[in-house]
């Protein structure tokens, strides 16, 4: 008697903790190109897992790309491919400017739809107008600031006024 109630209690404490497994998936999209330009077509692969493993992609799902500039909004539907858990979306940009994105991932078995937000791209913009730091510009002023001390020093070190030597 004492086995059967330590098995029900065991078996009341996991159910609860299985039922809320399986319900949230990942989604793994691409970025559109850096010189893309406003009405060029983004064909954006688009991967939604389960739980985000690899092993365990999800079928029949149907996932939406979201794309916002202020007031502007475009939704376009995702088009299931031959690749497990894999669609693709067909998004044109109407306009210039830094759009945002976010993909609802179409997984609403079991309540566990969401949209997962992607950081925003510029299009039509050169990339410095991105806001973004630029690195490679500050990397090359520091080496040439290092590379003229550097010289700097080696000239002074050869040119050093010496004192004539004592003459006794």
């Amino acid at each position: 008697m004492r086995k059967l109630l330590i098995g029900l209690t065991l078996a009341a404490l996991a159910l609860p903790a299985s039922a809320l497994a399986g319900g949230w998936a990942t989604v793994g999209v691409g970025k559109p190109p850096d010189d893309m330009g406003p009405g060029q077509t983004w064909d954006a692969k688009v991967t939604v897992l389960q739980h985000g493993n690899p092993e365990t992609p999800l079928f029949g799902v149907t996932p939406t790309l979201t794309i916002k500039n202020g007031a502007t909004t475009k939704t376009f539907k995702g088009t299931p491919t031959n690749e497990a858990g894999v669609s693709t979306v067909r998004v044109v940009f109407p306009s210039k400017g830094k759009w945002s994105y976010t993909v609802h991932d179409g997984f609403t078995q079991y309540g566990g739809d969401q949209v997962h937000t992607f950081a925003p791209v510029s299009i039509g913009l050169p990339v410095s107008d991105d806001g973004g730091f630029p690195v490679y510009t500050l990397t090359a002023v520091i080496a040439l600031m290092l590379g003229l001390g550097a010289l700097l020093y080696l000239l002074a070190r050869r040119l050093r006024v010496r004192a004539p030597a004592p003459t006794h």
